[in-house]
């Protein structure tokens, strides 16, 4: 029995397929996210790092869920996490265009972050499919993954290098793989690279490895939801975040 965690790459999608007792192992790139809910390992979970679930007119701070893993990951994490866009947004074909679209259907008004954006055809894919593969498809994010994992603390470092607070471009991701050590994985599954450096980085396997953890706790009952109720968007789909 498998569970697979997903993360967005420039190549398309890296899954890292999980077996339920934890102790196979497998990953790969593949270029839609139905591919990873219908690949031949048959997973009965599928946890990925993108918003699923949205809302009609966006507010400060996002959704429940994007408010209530902020506020758990704090000063120092709680950046990783951005609001969605609105689903009107999803129709953008420009960053110009989804700003307008934005500010038009948001209170207060506001633009589009390029961070959003860039990831916008990512969330129009999933959102796509969500409700075909509802109860399989389930939305994570890495860092309140890792906050799981890290018996309920943010991570000290961030993933990528940065003068001010990670001048060692190494250290953020040691700290996230030591935790992944610990949690089911090996040492020598955790140097897999997928394709060229181009396709994906290392950054996206250890955010797919935490996110297949977080599968797997679905599946057996154990994962933690923001926020805790149901909450549901106009076309049905429940905007929880999982860890």
């Amino acid at each position: 029995m498998w569970v697979a965690g997903v993360d967005g790459c420039p190549a398309g999608w890296l899954a890292v397929f999980r077996s339920f007792d934890g102790r196979d192992h497998s990953a790969k790139i593949v270029k839609s996210i139905a591919d990873v809910c219908t690949a031949s390992e048959r997973p009965k979970i599928v946890a990925v790092d993108i918003p699923i679930g949205l809302l009609s007119i966006s507010r400060p701070g996002g959704r429940a869920a994007d408010r209530a893993c902020r506020k758990i990951l704090g000063r120092i994490r709680q950046s990783s996490i951005f609001p969605p866009p609105c689903r009107a947004t999803l129709q953008a074909v420009s960053f110009g265009q989804a700003c307008e679209i934005e500010q038009a259907n948001s209170a207060p008004p506001k633009k589009l972050s390029r961070q959003t954006f860039n990831i916008l055809a990512k969330i129009r894919e999933v959102d796509a499919v969500a409700l075909r593969f509802e109860g399989l498809i389930f939305e994570c994010h890495p860092e309140v993954s890792f906050w799981a994992m890290n018996a309920r603390q943010p991570m000290r470092l961030p993933k990528k290098p940065s003068r001010r607070k990670n001048p060692d471009s190494e250290s953020g991701l040691r700290e996230r793989r030591q935790l992944l050590l610990r949690n089911g994985y090996d040492a020598e599954f955790l140097t897999t690279c997928l394709g060229l450096a181009k396709d994906s980085g290392p950054d996206d396997f250890v955010d797919a490895c935490a996110a297949a953890w977080t599968a797997e706790r679905i599946l057996n009952g154990r994962a933690v939801r923001f926020p805790r109720l149901p909450d549901v968007d106009a076309v049905g789909l429940d905007m929880a975040i999982w860890a």
